[in-house]
């Protein structure tokens, strides 16, 4: 079996259609029948001349086709025929099963796929039951033709500072959240150790591909694609949310192993991700993978700015902010001293405005102490350093959202300059 995900709802659609196709029959719809003539041949070939005899065919899939309107308000109806909208070779599979290719693509060709499949799981009958081994024929035959030199591959990479309410999370393209505790499939490694005390992520993030065994190596592309969903993660909330080191990756039904993923930092915190922000974060996704800079002093900043998110301790992490912000704030260098009044007139209200330029100057002279050996850890440092990610973590996602223009120096320089023009 290549995609389980698949199996599991063609099995609890069949399920649903069963009992929908059975409550029709008892209510007195009829399955329309095929009569065949076949002649009664006597020894040799010869007929023996008694009267042919006739065969009654139950047209059990003309009778589905008849029953689509009643089948499209199962529950199951929907997530089935989206999960084979995606796949190819449906056009090789409906001709297989002697039905035409559908006219149209996507939607409408995957629900006449649908039909076709639930006439070879119930054949050529009057009563609608599931049989196991006629089903896992006719799935065996639909993935046949629509994986033909193709692969499925899972790849699971717990995520860590992270909680969902719901139990899954679409982002499309392949990728799921996936609440930890009701995701049964994931291998028992991925939920951590008891006997060691280490907690398990409380979120596994799950990518799928379906693609051509020559188009690269999944593994590559799924460490591309939570490496993007990491960084949107982190501009959309507060906290170093990360990825564990390793995740776990398997073909098909296969075994899972282990896969690295390069990944760094502990999270100082757990945000959970209500149901009511669930639209937001996946339109946010969608926005910062179209947007995200991969040159230039934008792209530097943000990648600055993860760094020092995977630092630990934090007083670790503060060259890394800094450094951040003057690439977006201050490209004239630490000695021209714009930084703390550029910052303080984008981020804070006129009232502020004077003690946040306050507070980034105490955080420059902390960074002094910290690359002296002279700073202290302590609750005070961290709080400040956070707070200066904090800033670093806004302009970054307006910029990167289109909230701001990239030109921050222009724009901080032009309300400055509104802020001392004589009145």
């Amino acid at each position: 079996m290549r995609n389980p995900t698949l199996r599991t709802l063609l099995r609890a659609f069949a399920d649903e259609a069963a009992g929908c196709l059975g409550e029709q029959t008892a209510a007195g719809v009829e399955v329309p029948f095929e009569v065949s003539e076949q002649g009664d041949a006597g020894l040799w070939g010869l007929s023996s001349g008694r009267k042919p005899l006739y065969c009654y065919r139950p047209l059990t899939g003309a009778f589905i086709a008849e029953s689509r309107a009643t089948l499209t308000a199962s529950a199951g109806y929907a997530p089935a025929v989206r999960a084979l909208e995606g796949l190819d070779g449906l056009d090789t599979y409906l001709e297989t099963r002697g039905r035409p290719p559908s006219a149209m693509e996507g939607r409408p060709r995957a629900e006449d796929a649908m039909v076709a499949f639930l006439a070879a799981v119930f054949g050529e009958t009057t009563s609608f039951v599931v049989a196991e081994e006629r089903f896992e024929r006719a799935y065996a035959e639909l993935e046949t033709h629509v994986y033909a030199g193709r692969m499925h591959m899972t790849v699971l990479a717990p995520l860590l500072g992270i909680a969902l309410e719901s139990d899954e999370l679409d982002l499309g393209d392949g990728l799921m959240l996936n609440r930890a505790d009701s995701f049964h499939r994931a291998p028992p490694e991925a939920f951590g150790s008891a006997d060691s005390g280490e907690a398990g992520a409380a979120t596994f993030a799950v990518y799928s591909y379906d693609g051509e065994r020559a188009a690269g190596s999944p593994v590559v592309s799924a460490r591309n694609r939570l490496r993007r969903l990491l960084s949107a993660l982190r501009l959309f909330e507060a906290g170093s949310t990360a990825l564990a080191p390793v995740a776990w990756a398997r073909s098909g039904d296969g075994p899972w192993r282990l896969v690295p993923m390069n990944a760094m930092g502990r999270p100082d915190r757990q945000w959970q991700l209500t149901a009511p922000r669930e639209r937001e974060l996946r339109a946010f996704v969608e926005l910062v993978a179209r947007r995200t800079p991969h040159g230039g002093e934008l792209a530097w900043a943000l990648a600055r700015f993860e760094m020092g998110l995977e630092r630990t301790p934090a007083l670790d992490a503060l060259t890394d902010h800094l450094l951040a912000l003057r690439a977006l704030l201050e490209p004239e260098g630490p000695a021209s001293g714009k930084l703390c009044q550029r910052l303080a007139v984008l981020c804070a209200a006129p009232e502020e405005q004077g003690d946040l330029a306050l507070r980034v100057a105490e955080a420059v002279a902390l960074e002094r102490s910290a690359t002296s050996g002279l700073a202290q850890p302590g609750p005070g440092p961290e709080a400040l350093v956070h707070e200066i990610a904090g800033y670093a973590r806004a302009l970054l996602r307006d910029v990167i959202c289109g909230h701001l223009e990239p030109d921050l120096c222009g724009l901080a320089d032009e309300m400055l300059a509104e802020i001392s023009a004589p009145v």
